[in-house]
């Protein structure tokens, strides 16, 4: 018969005390790492939607804003191409794709908001030039008057 003190036998197995801490350590280590590894898939995740509704948030604004920024624009030149309007909206880091531009610009105009002309192209079809109608106008203004008023009482909360 083994030494008890140093060996203990069960069904042909010798189990030393120091082999069962060992065990039981591994036991609590391996629980311990499959808890992190929940611990970071979830917070990945949680991360990953914050982000996504951060990102779901600022486009949710850019696109409340969009009708405000195309009216500027024609209010400035008077009158404008799309591709002009496109252009300066990726100047200034809104970047639009023309098949959100199109039915906004449609809109705007069954709306009386916006007029158009026809030119002819030296290079390619004809050119649809957009400008902003008295309704337009008025409309121009009283929504830039409501975006300063909003960007002010944003800035005084916020700062």
């Amino acid at each position: 018969m083994p030494n008890t003190v140093n060996l203990l036998t069960r069904n042909n197995i010798h189990f030393s005390p120091f082999c069962q801490i060992r065990n039981t350590q591994r036991k609590i280590f391996k629980n311990i790492v499959v808890c992190n590894a929940w611990y970071y898939i979830i917070t990945i995740f949680a991360l990953q939607n914050l982000i996504m509704d951060i990102e779901n948030t600022a486009s949710q604004m850019r696109k409340g804003l969009l009708e405000l920024c195309i009216l500027g624009i024609i209010h400035k030149g008077k009158e404008a191409y799309t591709t002009d309007i496109l252009e300066q909206l990726k100047e200034a880091n809104l970047v639009v794709l023309e098949g959100t531009l199109y039915p906004l610009l449609t809109r705007l105009k069954n709306a009386a908001i916006l007029s158009y002309r026809w030119e002819e192209s030296p290079s390619g079809p004809p050119r649809k030039y957009y400008a902003l109608t008295q309704k337009g106008e008025n409309t121009y203004r009283q929504l830039k008057k409501a975006w300063d008023e909003l960007s002010q009482s944003i800035d005084q909360v916020t700062n």
